[in-house]
Formats: structure tokens, C-alpha cells, sequence
């Protein structure tokens, strides 16, 4: 019965796809991130369910004109130079059949960020696209949350599949979309719904917890920390997040606390230790292969040429040491270009929303983006997750809220033009909702 529900909701959001292709994006988007055709589907889980949404999409993107021009701002533009520098890349791995299962794999996310940023046009459906990034991550962050306090941290939350199934993943996953449900929380007007959403968020963390990541823990410190800093009552925000900490932390046992105290001795711990040697053996092979070792290079052949200690295979087990030893440095600079302009884009949203507190939303925007980055760049060094599309879908949003931003201030301005020049002001701009053809 379920996979008959959910082969009913494929066809239709297809079809819908066919005239609507941003809606099919949304379904991409929630399907490539949370897999809901696994966690409630039995044969659906088995189903090409997001080719199926992907083709659909992309015939719907040749017909509509509801369409953008995808490049604007710098980070599209070097995440294009990334997507073109793994096909270059992709002949000279040093195992090129596995490599290439991956590479397609990649590519299809990149061609899909691509789509997002081209038919996302207006704050209606960034709106929409911010709420599915969030459910489709949040909902196992709730899930794990209840679990966790029921059971009293006691056992570990695992993801769901694909990319986050591991403990590690879905605590990367989840520290990336509470930032996320903070912008929707500041853009919330009814008091039960904020009361709801900041529910959410304190169950989110405590799914953290309940993972037992250490690069999770650091990542969920670090974005407190950013929090509080950015906050304008810093005494009153830092006793309320020493309190919270304090509470969720008393709730953890005492196995718990022994795996976090590795972090301080990590020399004495073996997974530790093996993380470094995977480091050292991704950095020694980027500097003799300019295309780097491909998708495929976690093998104790590679480790025998390039790690200190040749027989600790481990995978990369850090984005920056993935992409450095799979594509090079050239790869790795072109990667980190994406993060440091998305950064900067954001920080233009933030100073547009201040200016003119009619988009004061893009000040939130761009202030959780950033918060999103940091807790994704501090978890993310001890995770092989370079291609996992959260991150993407956040630069998505900086760059679209950027686009809509201007478009927004131009329209003020031209309406606050005739009123200096003592002529009757136009009418007042309002938000466009563009539709489909």
C-alpha cells in the first residue's frame, strides 16, 4: 500500500515537473537528501525515483521560460570551473572504472545545481526550497532527538542511507540545516509556530549528541560560538547557551563522555591516527599527480606508494583531503573558491538587509548561511563529504538571495526616485511571483 502512495506522488510530481520544473527540482532535492522512498517505501526503495524526477525536470527546463540565467555571482561560475576540471581529471585517475561510477554520480549533482539556480526565480520559491532543505534533513534530526533522550544517549543515531548513513553523516547533515531553521524561525510571525521550530532545533542538537561524532560535537561548538559572538546581547545569549550545553550534556552517559575525551589524546586513539595517515597520504599523492588519484583512491596499493604507515588504509575522512587527493591542488583551490565566494555573497545579502529593512529577511539569509558554512567546515574536516549536496544547495540559496536582494533594491530605488525629484512616486514594488508557461 505505501509503495503504491508512493508511486502515485512520483507520477504526479513528474508530471508536474513536465510544466513546473522547479517543482521537480524541489522533489530532486527532498528525494536526493532525505530518500523518503526508503524510509517509507519497501520496493520503492529500489525504484530510480530521482532519475525519474530528473528526467522529467529537465524536458520541463527546455519548454519553460519561468527560467534564469544560473550564473551570477562567482561562486556558480568556480563551481562550473570544478565541474569542468573532474572531467579533466577523470581519464588520469589511477583506477578509472570505479572512479567513473562516481564521477556520474557528481556530475548529476552538480548539472541539478545548476537547474536550482535557473529556476529558483523569485522569494516565493527560495522560500520553498530553504523549507525542503530543512525538512528533508530535519525530520531524522527530530526523530534522532526523541530517541536520544528517550534512551538517554546510551546508543548511537545512524542516517537513514545514501550519503548520511553513517553517524558521522547525518551529524554533518543536521549541524548544517539547524541554521537553516533559524532563518525560518526569525521569519516566523505566529508564536506557535516559532515555539515549534525552536522545538525542532533542540532536538536537532541533541541528535548531534546522540550520534557520538566528535567532528559533530566541534562542529555544533563552533556554531554556538558564532552565534553568540554575532548576537547583540552577548551576556544574556552566553548564559543562555552555557545552560543549554549544560542540560543537554548532563543527559549523555558516561561512555559518552569517554569518546569525547579522546579529542584531547588523540595520538593515543587508532581511528585518529588513521584519519592523519589517510591526510598525509592524500597530500603526498596531490603533490606528484597535478589531476590527483580520481574518485577511487582509498586502496592499500595507494597507501603503499603514498601514506606514512602503508598497510592504515582509511578513507579520506576530511572534505579538504578528499578533493585535495582526488583532483589535486587545482581541484582543492577551485573547491575552497566555491566556499570563500558563497561566504562573501552572504555577506553582501547581510549588508543589503541592513540597508534597507524591507529585505531585512536577506540579512537573516545571509547570516545563517554563514553560520550553515562554519558548522559544515569544522564537522566536514573529519568526513568524506565533499560531494554531498547540502552544502551546494546553501551556496544555491546565498546566490539566489543575493539575485533577488538586488532585484528588490532596484525597485526600491526606482520607486524612491521620482519622490526626490518632487515628482509622485510610483507605486510601491512588490515581491514578484512569476509562473510557469
Amino acid at each position: 500500500m505505501k509503495d503504491a502512495l508512493i508511486l502515485l506522488l512520483l507520477v504526479g510530481v513528474s508530471l508536474w515537473a513536465l510544466r513546473e520544473p522547479w517543482i521537480g527540482v524541489m522533489a530532486w532535492t527532498l528525494v536526493s537528501l532525505g530518500s523518503p522512498h526508503v524510509e517509507f517505501g519497501h520496493a520503492a526503495a529500489y525504484w530510480p525515483v530521482a532519475s525519474g524526477i530528473a528526467i522529467c525536470t529537465l524536458l520541463g527546463l527546455l519548454v519553460t521560460k519561468d527560467k534564469v540565467n544560473p550564473m551570477y555571482g562567482a561562486a556558480p561560475w568556480w563551481l562550473l570551473g570544478l565541474a569542468v576540471w573532474i572531467c579533466i581529471t577523470l581519464p588520469a585517475s589511477l583506477y578509472f572504472d570505479a572512479s567513473y561510477r562516481l564521477w556520474e554520480r557528481t556530475v548529476k549533482t552538480f548539472l541539478f545545481i545548476f537547474v536550482t539556480l535557473a529556476v529558483v526565480t523569485d522569494e516565493r520559491k527560495l522560500k520553498v526550497f530553504i523549507w525542503i532543505n530543512v525538512v528533508a534533513i530535519a525530520f531524522y534530526g527530530v526523530k534522532g532527538g526523541v530517541f536520544t533522550i528517550l534512551s538517554g544517549g546510551n546508543y548511537r543515531v545512524w542516517g537513514p542511507g545514501g550519503f548520511i548513513e553513517g553517524n558521522n553523516e547525518v551529524g554533518l547533515a543536521v549541524i548544517t540545516v539547524v541554521p537553516l531553521m533559524r532563518y525560518l524561525h526569525l521569519q516566523m510571525t505566529d508564536s506557535r509556530a516559532k515555539l515549534v521550530m525552536a522545538a525542532a532545533m533542540g532536538l536537532c542538537v541533541a541528535t548531534v549528541l546522540g550520534t557520538h561524532s566528535r567532528g559533530a560535537l566541534l562542529g555544533v561548538a563552533a556554531m554556538g560560538l558564532v552565534l553568540w559572538q554575532r548576537g547583540q546581547n552577548k551576556i544574556l545569549w552566553g548564559v543562555v547557551l552555557v545552560f543549554m550545553a549544560m542540560a543537554a550534556l548532563s543527559l549523555m552517559p558516561e561512555h559518552w563522555w569517554s569518546r569525547m575525551n579522546t579529542i584531547k589524546t588523540y595520538e593515543a586513539d587508532g581511528s585518529a591516527m588513521g584519519r592523519i595517515n589517510a591526510w598525509w597520504m592524500a597530500f603526498n599523492l596531490a603533490k606528484q599527480n597535478i589531476f590527483g588519484g580520481g574518485f577511487m583512491i582509498y586502496n592499500a596499493e595507494v597507501f603503499a606508494r603514498y601514506a606514512p604507515v602503508p598497510d592504515d588504509v582509511h578513507a579520506a575522512h576530511s572534505i579538504y583531503f578528499q578533493i585535495l587527493g582526488e583532483h589535486g591542488f587545482i581541484g582543492f583551490f577551485l573547491w575552497l573558491a566555491i566556499g570563500v565566494s558563497t561566504w562573501w555573497t552572504a555577506q553582501g545579502l547581510i549588508k543589503d538587509g541592513r540597508r534597507h529593512p524591507q529585505i531585512k529577511w536577506a540579512a537573516d539569509l545571509g547570516a545563517m548561511v554563514q553560520v550553515s558554512m562554519v558548522g559544515y567546515a569544522v564537522t566536514g574536516a573529519f568526513l568524506s563529504l565533499t560531494y554531498y549536496d547540502l552544502p551546494y544547495n546553501v551556496m544555491v540559496m546565498a546566490a539566489v538571495g543575493r539575485r533577488l536582494a538586488s532585484r528588490r533594491m532596484a525597485a526600491l530605488q526606482a520607486h524612491a526616485a521620482p519622490v526626490a525629484a518632487g515628482r509622485p512616486p510610483a507605486p510601491a514594488p512588490r515581491p514578484q511571483v512569476r509562473h510557469g508557461h
